[in-house]
């Protein structure tokens, strides 16, 4: 796993912006990068990372599998329970998911360790998908990369054949997107899952998450009245279970992308579950619920919301004193403790794998790096290459 400078294309960021590729730059910031690329071998890309990836998310589901079950389980993650039932009955159903991310730490030699489980609103889609690939074949064709190199990457592929399934499996032709306003980031996401979703043969409408409305008969509309059948929302399901509109769920007969069962895996209460369920797993930190912290015997700790985003509020904790620590809104629901274990370092940049899949499928891979130790949204994202 190497970290190799290159010259940036001189017409990227032109090219960025007739791509529809609106958020390389925020807040005045660098949130594209293609001064440097990372480098894996095919048996790092395939042992270390793909078959881990594939391997762990059947443990997540496993999880699910327990926790929608268990009552005891459902409360220690925090989960209203006016929505246990939609939940347990979304999972026995088998009601379809679209994708997932896991952010491994990966040194680029022994298992990589899983930090957490991005399982209902994950971006960095479209630069993963899309734009690394397209960084790749010009640096290949300009002459600055070896023609043999290739990415991990089959993740638009796999969206458009998911998006055909989950259509297929539903019966329908149409699907809403949706994400909220002011989010150029989140805009652009959906804006792929679109294209993806045109490409698979589905007509498809966008609508801010603020503009949708509640009919008189209980169904969700969009600003032209029209009915919301299946809606690929980019917003996360704890957020809706605490809104009012959140009582009109269950009876709205929404098909809804992320499934309402995801939300056993998009907080942090997981990564204790399956620490419990698969103890010692080569690719799992030791985690632990704030009331079994007893059980910890580590010198050093990261404390995580059970519901957090982008490294929000999450805090390092050594020998019992918080040494570095990230602000945020979260933390009202509780906390869950993990195993410390530093991400790998580049001159002074902190390097964190994000893990694609569609499918139950891996599907390549995102790479982005930081300042700080803790991984936040303002994170730099850079392109890699298998040699």
């Amino acid at each position: 796993m190497l970290r190799v400078n290159i010259n940036e294309r001189s017409n990227w960021r032109r090219k960025a912006e007739e791509y529809g590729f609106q958020f390389h730059t925020m807040h005045g910031e660098p949130y594209w990068d293609e001064s440097a690329y990372y480098q894996f071998t095919l048996k790092q890309i395939e042992q270390d990372l793909e078959t881990p990836t594939e391997d762990i998310h059947h443990m997540c589901l496993h999880v699910v599998d327990k926790v929608v079950n268990d009552q005891a389980l459902l409360e220690k993650f925090q989960i209203p329970d006016t929505f246990w039932e939609q939940i347990r009955d979304s999972w026995k159903q088998q009601a379809p998911s679209l994708y997932s991310r896991l952010d491994f730490t990966y040194h680029g030699t022994g298992p990589a360790k899983l930090y957490e489980n991005n399982a209902d609103t994950p971006t960095s889609l479209y630069e993963s998908g899309f734009w690394q690939w397209l960084w790749l074949q010009e640096q290949v064709d300009a002459g600055n990369i070896a023609k043999q190199a290739d990415q991990f990457n089959s993740l638009q592929e796999k969206l458009v054949h998911r998006l055909a399934a989950i259509a297929k499996h539903y019966d329908v032709t149409h699907m809403h997107f949706a994400c909220c306003q002011d989010t150029d980031e989140d805009r652009g996401t959906v804006q792929y899952l679109q294209d993806c979703a045109r490409e698979s043969g589905l007509l498809n409408d966008f609508v801010f998450i603020e503009d949708i409305g509640l009919s008189e008969c209980g169904s969700f509309s969009d600003l032209a009245d029209n009915k919301i059948q299946t809606l690929f929302k980019l917003y996360p399901w704890e957020f809706i279970q605490r809104e009012e509109f959140g009582s009109a769920i269950e009876t709205a007969n929404v098909n809804w992308l992320e499934p309402i069962w995801k939300t056993v895996l998009s907080n942090k209460a997981l990564m204790p579950m399956l620490w419990k369920m698969f103890p010692n797993h080569p690719n799992l930190l030791p985690s632990y619920f704030e009331d079994e912290l007893s059980l910890a015997t580590e010198s050093k700790l990261v404390k995580k919301p059970i519901y957090s985003r982008e490294g929000a509020n999450v805090s390092i904790i050594e020998n019992g004193e918080t040494v570095l620590q990230a602000t945020g809104p979260y933390g009202e629901e509780g906390f869950i403790y993990q195993a410390y274990s530093a991400l790998p370092q580049f001159s002074d940049n902190h390097t964190l794998i994000g893990s694609w899949l569609v499918d139950d499928k891996a599907a390549g891979i995102s790479v982005r790096e930081d300042k700080s130790s803790i991984t936040q949204d303002m994170s730099r994202y850079l392109p890699h290459i298998i040699l």
